[in-house]
């Protein structure tokens, strides 16, 4: 093929290198002054923080959001009992991924949480897990809870959310 084949001009305005061929790109007259306008998320608050990052860990689903009351958590788990999928509760005293004996890629140390008890097969009550879930906080108050589901039919987790995080006065 020759290079005439792939010289065809495209209709419409676009950019040249760095430089636009428009000059109607960021329009400035008729509406308000681009360079007065105060960055807005679409409402009336501006600037709005969105969370703090020191100190601050964020988890799977739902972490952004405060610690959820027993009643949110048995509807989480509702719906995952009506998916049909199967309730599992994990541990950790960190709640993150770290490398303790290696730096090897693909080495997984501190990747997985503790599994706590079996995955509840035959639940099928969210009241069964949310006993299990005060066991586990009773038993490690100082750890990171969070609830699994797993999707027996196509052979994955289909959701996790963090049911409990320790008091940060109480780790150290």
């Amino acid at each position: 093929m020759s290079a005439a084949t792939f010289a065809a001009h495209i209709a419409g305005a676009g950019f040249v290198g760095l430089k636009s061929n428009s000059s109607n790109l960021c329009p400035s007259t008729g509406s308000i002054g681009w360079k007065r306008k105060i960055v807005s998320n679409g409402s009336k608050t501006y600037c709005m923080k969105t969370w703090n990052p020191i100190n601050n860990k964020k988890f799977e689903t739902l972490s952004y959001l405060p610690p959820l009351s027993d009643e949110s958590i048995a509807k989480e788990i509702d719906y995952m009992l009506k998916k049909g999928w199967i309730p599992c509760l994990e541990f950790d005293e960190l709640g993150c991924v770290r490398r303790e004996n290696s730096h090897m890629p693909g080495y997984y140390d501190g990747r997985y949480w503790t599994l706590w008890k079996l995955p509840m097969f035959a639940c099928s009550d969210s009241s069964q897990v949310l006993k299990e879930i005060h066991e586990c906080r009773r038993v490690y108050p100082n750890a990171y809870i969070r609830c699994l589901a797993f999707d027996n039919q196509r052979h994955m987790q289909s959701m996790a959310f963090i049911v409990h995080k320790p008091d940060i006065t109480t780790t150290t």
